[in-house]
């Protein structure tokens, strides 16, 4: 997703639109009106109603019609979304937020379910909202006046309504179909595992979603495909993270001092460039009278407006600096170093007295050996099965 914007809160939830829903809206405005000519007829032999287009198109008619018919749309897809929510909710699952973006919605959870009935009844809860409104519509075409266009917007939004739940069952993860995949293969093994299968599905549909999309030249599908194939290689990702350092802090990935380089805050540029060749290095804290001070980087000596400045004079100083303490958890540090886009973070004591570095190439070290030891033990499980 782009840049999104918050236009409300719904149940504490904040409600966003991404920018790409802005654009997309209207293409779906005059996508509904221009088509108005072609899906009346298939209405009216479908379910012998007798709409004609002349009604649903007189003036500008048709493109009110589609405004609201898109409308609608996207206001089944955030219903859908805040059925996933609500279910969620009532597990105790933080919802961080709901956006409504190019490709429909997404509730945005501050934590994955780690329980497979969780996460079954979960992704089944959007679906489930729009069967419910579908049979809502049709309710409705039994007692609305007889109206052309309340029946052409009604059993328009009956069959939207009907082919969203449809498509998000496919067992493309995530979507929800490939969620409940996951939730069921969870029963009797483990959730990284679950998660490798299901995502190596959702994967093959994604291909198979492009491949007919680019035939088809239907290029809705083929970024519904690609996002698909991103979407499932991220989770996938992600709870392999998760499960390999959960519990694990920061004392016991992070680079203690005793095996950590420093450079003192009088050094000079030139002399810290030679150090940074000779130790292939390209950040260093900086220690000034036994005192850690703060980091100096490469990008800091780029920054540079002379070479005759010394490191103090560049560096940031470490009251600017995002910082760790030994007892955070791994994955806390992980999202830090992504929210504050640095490579490396300071792992400070109550003192505030550097007792380490932690950075992204400690935690990539230690996630390869914890996952291969992972990958041993299975191998060893499934000996000792046989």
């Amino acid at each position: 997703m782009f840049k999104s914007y918050r236009v409300g809160t719904i149940h504490g939830i904040p409600f966003k639109l991404d920018i790409t829903f802005l654009i997309i809206l209207p293409v779906f405005v005059w996508l509904i009106g221009a088509q108005i000519g072609d899906v009346v007829p298939l209405f009216n032999d479908a379910f012998g109603t007798s709409l004609e287009t002349e009604t649903l198109t007189a003036g500008n008619r048709e493109w009110i019609v589609g405004f609201v018919a898109a409308v609608s749309l996207f206001t089944s897809v955030a219903l859908h979304e805040l059925g996933h929510a609500a279910v969620a909710l009532s597990y105790g699952y933080e919802i961080e937020s709901i956006t409504l973006w190019l490709l429909g919605g997404i509730a945005k959870p501050a934590e994955l379910p780690t329980e497979w009935q969780h996460e079954f009844w979960i992704a089944v809860a959007g679906p489930v909202v729009n069967v419910v409104i579908a049979l809502g519509c049709g309710a409705a075409l039994v007692v609305v006046p007889a109206s052309d266009v309340l029946v052409f917007l009604l059993l328009y939004l009956a069959l939207l309504n009907i082919v969203l739940p449809v498509f998000n069952m496919l067992p493309a993860f995530p979507l929800d179909g490939g969620r409940v995949l996951r939730a069921l293969l969870a029963r009797n093994q483990s959730y990284v595992r679950a998660t490798r299968q299901a995502a190596a599905v959702g994967k093959g549909m994604a291909l198979l979603l492009g491949i007919v999309g680019l035939l088809a030249f239907n290029f809705v599908l083929v970024a519904i495909a690609f996002f698909v194939y991103i979407a499932a290689t991220s989770e996938s990702r992600q709870m392999m993270l998760d499960a390999a350092f959960e519990g694990m802090v920061v004392q016991s990935v992070m680079t203690k001092t005793g095996r950590l380089s420093t450079v003192d805050a009088a050094l000079s540029l030139d002399e810290l460039l030679d150090v940074m060749f000779e130790e292939r290095h390209s950040g260093y804290p900086v220690i000034e009278d036994g005192e850690f001070v703060g980091i100096v980087t490469l990008s800091d000596v780029q920054s540079a407006d002379s070479s005759d400045e010394s490191v103090r004079d560049v560096m940031t100083p470490n009251e600017q600096l995002a910082t760790v303490s030994p007892s955070t958890d791994v994955m806390d540090a992980f999202t830090t170093i992504g929210t504050e886009d640095v490579g490396r973070l300071p792992v400070v004591d109550e003192d505030g007295s550097l007792v380490g570095i932690i950075t992204r190439t400690d935690m990539m070290r230690a996630f390869r050996v914890v996952t291969e030891r992972q990958r041993f033990e299975d191998k060893l499980s499934s000996a000792r099965s046989l």
